[in-house]
């Protein structure tokens, strides 16, 4: 009597699995990232789109004294942090913008209300090298 061999093929998981599962954990792990990232960047850009940023960087760039202490241009140097809510013509922030010019850094420190328009309560610039603040609000 003959021996029959019978090849019985292996299912696709049986065949597969060795690199199906570390490809899905680290495929999964970086859908987790790329979603997280996305919400902090989100966030990052809607802050500094804000109308309260611009009005703040802008006040900062045309301040005399700023300029003698960064130089120009002065832009911003890194993520903003901070908060900001509005809600149609309502809203507060509370920002600290890192800045620069060629001459060194400083933080841009931003309090502000919203109605209609924003009105700043505090918009001020910490110099990092002589740890002097310039009140932008005094005129």
């Amino acid at each position: 009597m003959e021996d029959d061999y019978v090849e019985v093929r292996k299912s696709w998981w049986e065949r597969n699995w060795k690199w199906f599962v570390p490809t899905g954990c680290v495929s999964i792990l970086l859908i987790f990232v790329v979603f997280i990232a996305s919400i902090f960047f989100g966030v990052t850009s809607m802050m500094t789109n804000s109308d309260a940023y611009k009005g703040a960087m802008t006040e900062a760039q045309k301040n005399k004294l700023v300029i003698e202490k960064l130089g120009t241009p002065i832009e911003d140097d890194g993520m903003t942090s901070g908060n900001i809510s509005t809600n149609n013509d309502s809203g507060n922030c509370n920002l600290q913008i890192p800045i620069k010019g060629p001459k060194g850094k400083a933080t841009l420190f931003v309090v502000a209300e919203k109605k209609g328009t924003w009105k700043y309560s505090e918009m001020t610039v910490f110099v990092k090298a002589t740890k002097e603040e310039i009140d932008l609000l005094k005129k």
